[in-house]
Parts: structure tokens; sequence; C-alpha cells
């Protein structure tokens, strides 16, 4: 993974007026960000590429996804070792975490951690719906096999490797083209 460049992105932070916050904030210039702050919940639209938000005094209904479903990388700012404190900046999404009090130190850093942890949760997360929706159609591929063992007199191992075979001809996922045989779309594998 490569170092994350912060210049041109817009970050919002939502905690309360403190002289933390204006560290933090003026820090966030420094790196190139360009900074909002507020104390009231984060809007479904509002513009920003990044959270900082108080984990101390946060509280459900803040950031404007469900638990689990950042649409950006989210820091929590944190003051406490509370364990439903932390609890919550997870539930919110949080893939890193500042100390409070906030030291120019300890930013970038947890940019950077969650930066890559959200790159990564989101890449996790796209793997797992493609393997949910290959899953749905492992009864698609069963059924075409079974149609090309009927058709070509031959046991379903054969008529896997011939749908298989077919897909890799066609650069194309083994349930792709066992949708397109069923569909209509594609001739049976050719014998051989």
């Amino acid at each position: 993974m490569s170092t994350p460049n912060f210049v041109g992105l817009s970050a919002v932070i939502l905690h309360r007026p403190d002289e933390g916050v204006d560290r933090l904030a003026r820090q966030l210039r420094l790196l190139g960000l360009n900074v909002e702050r507020h104390w009231s919940p984060l809007g479904q639209d509002e513009p920003c590429d990044i959270v900082l938000v108080d984990a101390d005094q946060g509280w459900n209904g803040l950031l404007p996804w469900n638990p689990g479903e950042a649409r950006v990388p989210v820091v929590a700012l944190l003051g406490s070792e509370a364990p439903g404190r932390i609890a919550w900046a997870i539930e919110q999404g949080a893939g890193a975490i500042i100390p409070k009090p906030v030291t120019a130190a300890s930013i970038y850093p947890a940019l950077v951690l969650a930066m890559h942890v959200f790159a990564e949760r989101r890449a996790t997360g796209e793997k797992l719906a493609e393997l949910a929706a290959r899953l749905r159609l492992r009864g698609v591929v069963l059924h075409a096999v079974e149609t090309i063992a009927r058709a070509f007199e031959i046991d379903e191992e054969a008529a896997y490797r011939r749908l298989r075979q077919s897909a890799m001809r066609r650069r194309i996922t083994l349930e792709q083209a066992a949708v397109e045989l069923l569909a209509g779309g594609h001739r049976l594998p050719e014998v051989g």
C-alpha cells in the first residue's frame, strides 16, 4: 500500500469547539485537507472524504449511516477508555483513533490507518458480495451441467469440464456461461 496523499480532500470534524480541535483542524489543513467543523449530525449529502468524530460524546444518528456501513474513512477522537465508547466508535466505522488531548504527531498516522482500513473493508465487502452472488448461482451452474450431460450423453464431471472450458475460452465466469447457456444466449459447448 502506498501512503495516501491528503491534498485536496475534505474532512469534517464532529466535535465541540476546544483547543484540541483547533490543533487538529490546523494540522489537517497543513496536510492539505479542506476542513469543516461542527457539532451536529453529519448531513446525508454533506460532501467529505474523511470524518473525525468525538467518540466520547458521540451518539447514534450523529453519522448518517447504519453501524458497519461507513461511506468514508472514520477516525475516532477518544479521551476515554470506556469499553462502550470504544465499541460505539467501532460500530460507526472508525478505522483509527486519535487520543485526546490531540497531539500533532498522532494525526497523520491515524489518517493513513483509517484510509487503509476503509479501503480494506470496502474491498472485502465487494469480494463477499461477489462470492454471495456466485453462491446464489450455484443452482444455475448445476442445471447447466445437467443440461450438457443430457444433451451429449456424458457424465456430470465431463459436462462440468465442458462448461468450464467454454467459460474460459470466452473469458467469462462459470456462472455467466451457465446463465447464458440456459437463457439460450449461447450454444452448448462443442464436443471434444
